[in-house]
């Protein structure tokens, strides 16, 4: 038998380096609210999750609203970066429509509860952060710089948005009832594509 220590065998949870915990931190966050819902999402629940100690977060987020403003803004920021690759795609108008629509969907059908913390009312103090207001303009900027209108983007993000917030709260079934979130994408593009081919009087 070794005379190696029996401690020596014992696994040890690997320690986080300088500029892990805040990323392993979010990490965890996204899980629990991804995977559970809001009223779960604590910060000595991402504590647990991620395996630190209950005043690890506290080192990154003073409190339970400083970690819900990052994981928006974290939101925002994803989104945006979606919406900027699908904008680049070659093709005419009614394309790049349908791709700025599909990769919104994609963004709600793999992060729903995250785009219901963006967007919806489970902030009661958003004012008090105007980041959150910019990080959603910029959004809008995206859409309206990849189409040929102003006025246009805005009511392409409102169309896509709109039917988002819809579905997430099961007003309306695009097939995600039987067939999951991940078929959110086709059925937008082919909605929006509807708005270029449908006949005018």
């Amino acid at each position: 038998m070794s005379d190696e220590p029996m401690n020596d065998l014992v696994p040890r949870p690997r320690p986080y380096h300088h500029g892990d915990l805040r990323n392993g931190l979010l990490e965890a966050a996204r899980t629990i609210l991804e995977e559970e819902d809001l009223s779960q999402l604590t910060l000595r629940a991402v504590a647990r999750k991620a395996g630190v100690s209950h005043a690890a977060p506290y080192r990154h987020f003073p409190n339970h609203e400083a970690l819900l403003v990052e994981l928006s803004l974290e939101g925002f920021r994803e989104l945006q970066q979606m919406v900027t690759e699908a904008a680049r795609i070659p093709g005419p108008e009614s394309d790049r429509t349908a791709h700025i629509g599909a990769a919104y969907m994609r963004f709600v059908a793999k992060r729903p509860a995250v785009a219901r913390l963006m967007f919806g009312g489970q902030m009661a103090n958003r004012e008090k952060f105007p980041e959150l207001g910019a990080a959603a303009d910029a959004v809008g900027v995206e859409i309206s710089n990849a189409l040929p209108d102003p006025a246009l983007g805005l009511a392409v993000w409102s169309a896509v948005h709109g039917l988002a917030m819809l579905v997430l709260e099961n007003v309306i079934d695009l097939g995600q009832r039987r067939s999951g979130l991940s078929v959110l994408p086709s059925r937008a593009e082919i909605l929006l594509r509807s708005l270029f081919t449908a006949p005018r009087d």
